[in-house]
């Protein structure tokens, strides 16, 4: 069975890559409240480690991941091939 790809998204914590929709910068006022709108229903994962969110990864499911890396390092990192569980 493969390993499947997962990125790396700050913090020793991995998004599946095929579970990624769209990397969002959190930088808006309207994705600040929908962030807000899903934490209280609580569809976000936050893997800031306490630091500033600068990315929201939209997922398959109704779920969130909140990153303290910018969107533009990890669409980089996924472009570059960066991701870890990528052999065969």
């Amino acid at each position: 069975m493969p390993v499947p790809a997962v990125l790396n998204v700050g913090f020793y914590n991995y998004v599946m890559t095929e579970k990624i929709v769209a990397l969002v910068s959190s930088e808006s006022a309207p994705m600040r409240r929908l962030v807000q709108t899903m934490r209280k229903e609580g569809s976000v994962i936050d893997a800031t480690q306490g630091r500033r969110t600068k990315s929201v990864i939209f997922t398959t499911g109704s779920t969130v991941v909140l990153s303290a890396i910018s969107q533009e390092t990890l669409a980089k990192r996924l472009n570059t091939g960066e991701i870890v569980g990528d052999e065969e």
